[in-house]
């Protein structure tokens, strides 16, 4: 999450060092979040087959490495392939904790653990972006530290989490990994994000490009669908999707996925280009977001576990959600930062409300052996949706910044060419001032325009958590029907174990 929120922030200025464009900016976000999702049901049914503790060393080494790489990235295009390996060890680590945590604590008292988490993701949140901006403004270090500080960090959770973390033993030695239904799933979804991101800009929205990868997308997912529903151990396992509990949770989390990370993104994004403030100040105006995060996740954590109830929790999560969307879809380059920071704070206590405790809900109705696949299948359409947000609404943005400085420059006597090929860059500092101005003006209105689009997809999610049903939390770690019988063969074995008394 540090890593994350310091590379949100200071995104224009690497971009913009870079010579990157709109589409690459977003890129260099997606293209982390797209590994992410992939490889998040495949570490999750891992768990299940091999030892837990050491995918997730497995996962920091992987972590550490590509984190370095990115640190010494010298074109946009290699930053995009690096942060890829990067994703790979986020979707690990995303899986990998809450795997291990279920495996130790029941659901209810998780309820307060995932706030603790939630807490902490949001600190990281709040001073991630501070770090990044301080990091890319002070002379000496630049936005390279941003990919390299957090590396110490991880290289002490990989020595604490060696020397103290242990796990029963709950393998399953039959399973198998669905490589073939994890492939097709990420090719679908990864060509039909390249088309997003390319649509409107290099080609037409009909045109044969278009068909070519639309139809190949859907006949890709329709594949993986079909793979999915033959195989003994799916990778996305459809009878946990098809439950009531999951499909719901899966619909709301692909909404909170879109508000965390499009948020960070767009509206570090907003406040540079849009606002003129440099990456330092940018860092502290987002601080709202996380600072609403750190917040509801702790205590809606704690009333989770001490009531066992979740859907209050989760459907005022969404409610404040979508409002908080709603109140910065007004917003342009020249709205009060009053507003701005007040649907912040709304957004980050929908996203701290809903997040842990829509996991929750599918941890809670699934057997303990089933857990990895469960959190893997949660998380991984949380992840989409996040993914899928940063695309639609990044090619949305682009697309309306650059309608917006064509009529800028139309209304100012100028040719849409005036700007020559720097209006299509983020590199602030090399426009002619007159050009400088009218981008500005093209960043803020498009950013309020792209908020109308999330609160939309807030209110669907809004919709889809009423339906969810009033479960409460389970005492045990697993359900007691499938606890029952592993408790019995555990102490036949001891009997057998055992001398005979005398």
């Amino acid at each position: 999450m540090l890593s994350s929120t310091i590379v949100s922030v200071a995104l224009p200025q690497i971009v913009g060092a870079l010579e990157g464009t709109q589409s690459q900016y977003t890129w260099v976000v997606t293209a982390a979040l797209l590994a992410s999702t992939a490889s998040t049901p495949i570490w999750g049914k891992l768990a299940d087959l091999f030892d837990k503790k050491r995918l997730l060393q497995l996962s920091i080494v992987l972590f550490v490495l590509s984190s370095l790489l990115c640190g010494f990235a010298q074109t946009t295009g290699q930053l995009i392939a690096f942060r890829v390996v990067q994703g790979l060890g986020m979707g690990a680590s995303q899986v990998l904790v809450q795997v291990i945590i279920a495996s130790l604590v029941s659901p209810k008292e998780r309820g307060r653990l995932n706030g603790h988490i939630g807490a902490v993701m949001a600190v990281a949140t709040v001073g991630g972006p501070l770090i990044g901006g301080l990091l890319a403004d002070l002379p000496g270090l630049g936005w390279r530290w941003c990919f390299l500080v957090g590396v110490p960090f991880m290289l002490i959770a990989l020595v604490v989490l060696s020397r103290t973390l242990e796990l029963p033993d709950v393998r399953r030695p039959d399973t198998r990994v669905d490589y073939a239904g994890a492939t097709l799933i990420a090719s679908g979804v990864g060509l039909l994000l390249l088309w997003v991101t390319f649509v409107g800009d290099g080609f037409a929205w009909i045109s044969w490009q278009s068909g070519a990868m639309v139809g190949g997308s859907v006949l890709l997912l329709s594949l993986a669908v079909w793979v999915e529903s033959r195989v003994a151990q799916p990778v996305v396992p459809l009878h946990l999707v098809m439950r009531r509990e999951t499909a719901i949770a899966i619909l709301a989390s692909a909404a909170v996925g879109m508000a965390m990370f499009g948020g960070a993104v767009f509206l570090g994004q907003y406040f540079q280009l849009a606002r003129g403030y440099a990456p330092t100040e940018a860092g502290l105006l987002t601080a709202p977001l996380m600072l609403g995060t750190m917040v509801s996740a702790t205590v809606s954590g704690r009333m989770v576990s001490r009531s066992g109830r979740v859907k209050p929790y989760v459907v005022t999560g969404m409610v404040l959600l979508t409002l908080g969307f709603l109140v910065l879809s007004t917003v342009d380059e020249n709205t009060s930062l009053a507003i701005v920071c007040g649907g912040m704070l709304l957004m980050g206590f929908g996203v701290g409300m809903s997040m842990q405790n829509l996991v929750l809900v599918v941890q809670n109705s699934v057997p303990l052996r089933d857990i990895g696949a469960a959190s893997g299948t949660v998380t991984f359409f949380r992840t989409l949706g996040g993914t899928m947000g940063v695309s639609v609404l990044g090619a949305f943005l682009a697309n309306r910044v650059a309608s917006n400085t064509a009529e800028g420059l139309s209304a100012a006597g100028a040719g849409p060419t005036a700007g020559g090929e720097s209006a299509g860059t983020l590199d602030l500092e090399g426009m002619p001032p007159f050009l400088r101005e009218i981008v500005e003006g093209a960043y803020g209105s498009a950013t309020g325009d792209l908020f109308l689009v999330a609160t939309a997809i807030a209110v669907f999610g809004l919709a889809t958590s009423l339906f969810l049903p009033r479960v409460r939390l389970r005492d045990s770690v697993d359900l007691p029907s499938e606890a029952a019988p592993r408790e019995s063969a555990a102490g036949a074995a001891r009997d057998n174990r055992e001398p005979a008394a005398d």
